[in-house]
């Protein structure tokens, strides 16, 4: 048998010309639609985000070979716009600034924290404290020169006594938590390590955030409670500038509170007042506050803080290990007739001219409801500051 020609070639399906039509026509399709990867590179859609992350690779390219892109998207954007209205766009996420893609006062704040409040803080808090501990060193404990006496005067009641004790049990938990969040990550991290210090510092800001309220409502009850006793008076001025009897020999008078005490007191109004409504600021931050007045507020509560925290230690020591009987009446509610005489003497004389000194013994027991020895029926220790 012979092979022709045609049997020597492969067998090849014919295609329809209607097919590669139908080919030609996706291909020519596909070309044409924007999106495609063909012609992704030839669109021109404006894009600062775009913009601004070929600027951060060109300038990483030619300055850092080991390039950071976060740290480096953050630098272009502190180029660009420091300085500069925050640029607001739009967004459907409804908040305040919530449109501004860039605001400066956060990395403000970050730095003044940083930079000033924590260092220079420091040195304040270290510095009273040195201060207290060469007081003490040059000038020791002033002692009752008359001795302790036998007699003592009805100074503040229960309700005064828990006010007081209230605010300062706060505060100290407030502070020791404060200075937990400001220093702890320089001090802390060293000795109890990173998780250590992320449990501490979560319990600190819960507890810290919790005692606020606690706080101004304390301060609110002080206020009303002390305000009339602490109105200044003649004599304060000449106490103010003798030291208390610190500067010179010379005995100085004084009144229920001393112009100490009282300095003390409105210190604690007005800076312990800017200290609690600037944390309720950052604390509820849904009022429609924006940047602006929460960096404000940080810095305010930063500042009367770290001031109000050294004064604070101040008062303990002069209330403690610094004075022999100032403590007494925080604690019982009666203060040792000698003491009173030396530190509140024109108190302590109107007091004695109304036969309000009583002995030790005639103290009532905690939990009595008979009236203090010495006060009528219906007085308070209130009526004697007058």
């Amino acid at each position: 048998m012979q092979l022709t020609e045609m049997s020597c070639r492969p067998s090849v399906a014919p295609v329809s010309f209607p097919l590669c039509g139908i080919a030609l026509f996706f291909i020519l399709v596909f070309w044409m639609i924007p999106g495609s990867p063909v012609n992704a590179a030839e669109m021109s859609v404006p894009n600062p985000g775009t913009d601004l992350w070929r600027d951060v690779r060109q300038r990483s390219a030619d300055d850092m070979p080991a390039a950071t892109p976060g740290i480096d998207l953050w630098k272009e954007m502190q180029l660009r716009y420091e300085g500069q209205t925050p640029l607001t766009g739009t967004t459907q996420v409804a908040g305040v600034e919530s449109g501004h893609l860039i605001n400066s006062i956060g990395d403000q704040w970050r730095r003044f924290r940083m930079e000033m409040l924590v260092p220079f803080g420091g040195y304040v808090l270290m510095g009273m404290l040195a201060f207290v501990v060469l007081f003490y060193l040059i000038r020791g404990r002033v002692p009752i020169q008359a001795g302790a006496s036998d007699k003592v005067l009805f100074r503040y009641s229960l309700y005064e006594r828990t006010i007081h004790w209230t605010i300062a049990s706060t505060f100290l938990l407030q502070a020791f938590t404060g200075l937990i969040m400001m220093f702890g990550r320089s001090y802390l991290i060293p000795v109890i390590g990173h998780e250590g210090f992320s449990t501490l510092a979560s319990l600190s800001i819960d507890l810290h955030n919790i005692l606020g309220p606690v706080f101004l409502f304390a301060l609110v009850l002080v206020f009303i409670k002390f305000l009339r006793r602490n109105i200044y008076q003649k004599g304060d001025l000449t106490w103010l500038l003798r030291g208390g009897g610190v500067i010179g020999k010379k005995h100085v008078p004084s009144n229920f509170f001393n112009m100490g005490e009282k300095s003390m007191f409105w210190l604690l109004v007005f800076v312990g007042g800017t200290i609690a409504i600037s944390g309720l600021i950052m604390l509820f931050p849904s009022f429609g506050q924006g940047r602006v007045i929460m960096g404000l507020s940080h810095v305010a509560h930063g500042i009367t803080a770290v001031a109000m925290t050294a004064v604070v230690i101040g008062h303990i020591y002069i209330g403690t290990v610094g004075m022999e009987g100032a403590l007494e009446g925080m604690k019982t509610g009666y203060c040792d007739l000698h003491w009173a005489r030396e530190h509140h003497d024109w108190w302590a004389q109107r007091c004695e001219d109304d036969g309000k000194a009583i002995h030790r013994k005639d103290i009532p027991s905690a939990g009595s409801k008979k009236a203090s020895p010495g006060l009528t029926t219906g007085q308070t220790a209130e009526n004697t500051a007058e």
